[in-house]
């Protein structure tokens, strides 16, 4: 027999809690969509600039038959050339593949005339950015990190090619620059990945808590609820 003097156990506010925790979840939720868009479109962007400049390099750059460049130079310019568009090339794929059905959920969610014409709203969970998310990883790595890098060696090795015959000075000061310039993107690449890999383990660890502090109380009130129906 349920206990005459037994209230129900969910208050206003574990109710008002439990909102916030699904608002919060969902703004979690379209925050990673958001996130893996703005990578894509980035990649995209920047995949199409450096490649479209490695092709025109190779395409335009002249060499006269008096020119006499050592075997290896030649090897590692063609080398250099063919990983960096290959790479920027690879990025860019994987943006115009993924990217469009990211923007699709996201252009459809906040579509008036699909609300006004009652469908239902679409979700972050209809992008396939969570299943693709290492392939999205890869795109943003491959343009901003590898392919970057990759460019900024081809400059002076592209100087050598295109000075070693007639001004080695001009070739010799363009590396000067661009070495110190690797070493503060590679440092800063490194440095900058550690503080968003620390970022990202604060807020996981800031959200598991609130959660388990949620589920905790849920807890206690189903058992208070146990208790006043016995």
């Amino acid at each position: 027999m349920s206990n005459p003097n037994f209230s129900y156990p969910f208050s206003a506010q574990d109710e008002n809690e439990v909102t916030e925790a699904h608002v919060d979840n969902q703004l979690i939720s379209w925050r990673k969509l958001l996130l893996s868009k703005a990578k894509l479109k980035a990649s995209s962007r920047t995949s199409g600039l450096m490649s479209g400049f490695a092709m025109v390099a190779m395409v335009e750059i002249t060499i006269s038959e008096k020119d006499v460049l050592p075997p290896v130079l030649w090897v590692l310019f063609s080398i250099l050339t063919t990983v960096l568009i290959s790479v920027h090339v690879f990025a860019l794929m994987i943006s115009v593949c993924i990217l469009p059905n990211i923007e699709t959920i996201d252009e459809l969610h906040g579509n008036t005339y699909a609300g006004q014409n009652g469908a239902p709203k679409t979700l972050p969970t209809d992008s396939p950015h969570l299943k693709l998310q290492m392939y999205i990883e890869v795109a943003w790595i491959f343009s901003t990190g590898l392919g970057t890098l990759l460019f900024l060696i081809e400059i002076p090795v592209l100087m050598w090619v295109k000075f070693y015959s007639t001004s080695r000075p001009a070739a010799v000061a363009c590396t000067i620059i661009m070495v110190p310039v690797c070493i503060v993107f590679v440092i800063f690449a490194i440095v900058f990945y550690r503080k968003l890999i620390k970022h990202k383990y604060d807020r996981s660890s800031h959200e598991i808590e609130e959660m388990e502090n949620l589920a905790k109380q849920l807890s206690k009130s189903n058992l208070t609820f146990s208790e006043g129906m016995k």
